[in-house]
């Protein structure tokens, strides 16, 4: 049996982060919930490496937005994917530093998972290639007869 992918999900919306929970949690992913970016930081600073696979964040959140929290997350944590969530449409502009970003309210469960489930396998990093070695002598000495 796998482990279960660890999700590190930050919302300052209690309702909206139940929600969100249950969603990936129904899907097999362990759902660690943080209500705001300073405890998400805390909790990736103490956690052990690799043990977080995605951080997922609100945009807008008081104290600290949600592109701070993931540029202080990558330094902690290099390679962590990010993927920042906004219910405003012009939040895309703002999102820079993310690896990929939903609108909230604006997309299906569906969309969540699938770029979750994307930003998580591109943690493990890219699959290898296998790539056919011929013998260069004797392609060459066939060519020349």
């Amino acid at each position: 049996m796998r482990p279960k992918k660890t999700i590190l999900c930050v919302e300052d919306n209690e309702q909206v982060l139940s929600v969100r929970k249950f969603l990936l949690e129904t899907r097999g992913y362990r759902v660690v919930a943080m209500a705001s970016a300073a405890e998400a930081l805390t909790y990736l600073q103490d956690a052990l490496p690799g043990s977080v696979d995605l951080l997922m964040s609100d945009l807008k959140m008081p104290q600290m937005d949600g592109n701070t929290l993931i540029l202080r997350a990558k330094q902690v944590v290099p390679g962590l994917p990010a993927l920042l969530v906004s219910g405003t449409v012009t939040g895309f502009e703002m999102a820079g530093v993310a690896d990929a970003f939903l609108p909230k309210g604006a997309c299906s469960p569906a969309e969540v998972l699938d770029k979750v489930q994307h930003l998580v396998r591109r943690k493990r990093g890219p699959k290898k290639q296998v790539q056919s070695v011929r013998p260069v002598e004797a392609y060459d000495v066939a060519m020349a007869s």
